[in-house]
């Protein structure tokens, strides 16, 4: 089993993110949570938790771990200290102890923020995080979906490195996607973009290698 560290797990993702690997054969949830309460209500589900803060320290945080998912998200609300500095200080983290795999949860639009009008400073702190991603020496996989909704997953998806075309995905099969792509013999170093469509996560994964 290996440990995964879930950044952002109290998050509407980061919560299906621990509940996939809860029921997973291969990997152990770790959550990042910031306050006793929450680590309360991770333990009482026994899932195992470390304390960080991205606007503080985290560089104890990806001790042990094998590897690290990355779903926090600022809501829009301090999104440099959250979505852009919270990132490279995991990213920095996860390069202190070694971990063997970093997968970022980014967004459709970060590789070109200027395009954007209302999401212009978001789009541009996710852009620097995957960058920085990139440029680190870890093993990487960053996921780039379009609009999150909250209806049902249904294990499909479409996905390409660069999509060309704007649409809706849900929360649970972002989820999905993301701990797939922790596998090791999912796509390595690369970066792309998915929303609803009619191929199997898995296949999907496989048609991108």
């Amino acid at each position: 089993m290996e440990n995964v560290l879930v950044v952002g797990a109290t998050g509407t993702t980061g919560k299906k993110i621990v509940q996939l690997l809860k029921a997973s054969q291969y990997f152990e949830p770790v959550a990042m949570v910031r306050n006793n309460q929450q680590q309360t209500e991770f333990e009482a589900h026994q899932v195992k938790t470390v304390m960080g803060d991205l606007e503080q320290d985290v560089s104890h945080t990806a001790k042990n771990m094998d590897k690290v998912i990355f779903a926090a998200g600022s809501g829009g609300n301090n999104v440099k200290a959250i979505d852009q500095d919270g990132a490279i200080k995991m990213i920095d983290a996860a390069s202190k102890w070694n971990i063997n795999k970093f997968v970022m949860l980014s967004s459709m639009g970060a590789d070109q923020p200027e395009k954007s009008d209302k999401l212009k400073d978001y789009l541009k702190a996710k852009h620097n995080a995957d960058e920085y991603l990139k440029s680190s020496p870890l093993n990487y996989t960053i996921v780039r979906p379009g609009s999150l909704t909250n209806s049902v997953g249904d294990g499909k998806i479409k996905l390409s490195k660069s999509l060309n075309e704007q649409g809706e995905i849900s929360r649970d099969n972002v989820a999905q996607t993301l701990v797939r792509t922790l596998h090791d013999d999912a796509p390595n170093k690369e970066t792309f973009e998915i929303i609803s469509g009619d191929t199997l996560i898995g296949k999907a994964l496989e048609n991108l290698k």
